[in-house]
């Protein structure tokens, strides 16, 4: 059945993933969808397509569908109606957080896809960073690979709260949150998993935080490693 979905639709693994590349087709800012227009094309592909679909995977579409026009009936409110509403909650504020959300996800798989095993970008601490000083030198220090990581991340966000707010772009940028964890690196030499979030509850800043590692292994910035099976990981700049 999941074999016929996908030759049936190659392109569409959902309800996000369609929403995203139309979205994306029409060059759209993901942070100000004019959700009129992009529910009208939203259900001219549904008419196009639910016949085609798998029953099950019809209705998460279709579910979608709905919620896109729940938003844009909120959007259509009278104006003395959206006072009652908090004056910085807007209806379309939670699809955003789940379309960035599935787009760094979306990210994160082909980021890792460009290597055909993670061995390559799956480091151990040299003998030479061990602290000469310490009493008992630790011989076994061992590697971390990519179910390791995303088992330890998906542990860590199932712990934070859904929190509502108003998503600013300058808590998402990448090229930002890369350049927090090299520089923590540089000052604090060792680093914790767990410390590149710590100072954050929001799901999609830490996202974007696990990417941003994830593209400073990629580029052999840094290592990660765990003195015991099921230790803590801990990350050192090469």
């Amino acid at each position: 059945m999941e074999q016929e979905l996908k030759v049936k639709l190659p392109i569409y693994e959902g309800p996000l993933d369609l929403l995203l590349s139309l979205i994306q087709k029409n060059k759209i800012d993901i942070y100000d969808i004019p959700i009129a227009f992009i529910t009208r094309q939203y259900l001219e592909y549904l008419a196009a397509w639910t016949k085609e679909l798998n029953v099950d995977i019809a209705s998460e579409f279709l579910v979608m569908a709905a919620t896109l026009i729940h938003i844009k009936s909120r959007m259509l409110l009278p104006v003395e109606h959206q006072d009652a509403l908090d004056e910085d909650e807007d209806p379309r504020l939670e699809l955003v957080q789940r379309l960035l959300s599935y787009q760094s996800f979306k990210e994160a798989a082909l980021l890792l896809k460009e290597k055909e095993s993670f061995g390559e970008t799956c480091f151990y601490r040299d003998p030479q960073w061990i602290d000469e000083d310490t009493s008992e030198v630790k011989q076994s220090l061992f590697s971390v690979d990519l179910y390791v990581l995303l088992r330890a991340f998906s542990s860590l966000i199932d712990k934070k709260p859904v929190e509502a707010r108003l998503i600013t772009r300058e808590s998402l940028t990448l090229k930002d949150k890369i350049a927090i964890i090299m520089e923590r690196l540089e000052i604090e030499k060792e680093i914790t998993f767990n410390d590149i979030f710590e100072e954050t509850d929001d799901k999609v800043d830490m996202i974007v935080s696990f990417l941003a590692l994830l593209e400073i292994l990629r580029l052999g910035l840094a290592c990660v490693f765990q003195e015991q099976y099921f230790g803590e990981i801990k990350i050192v700049k090469r």
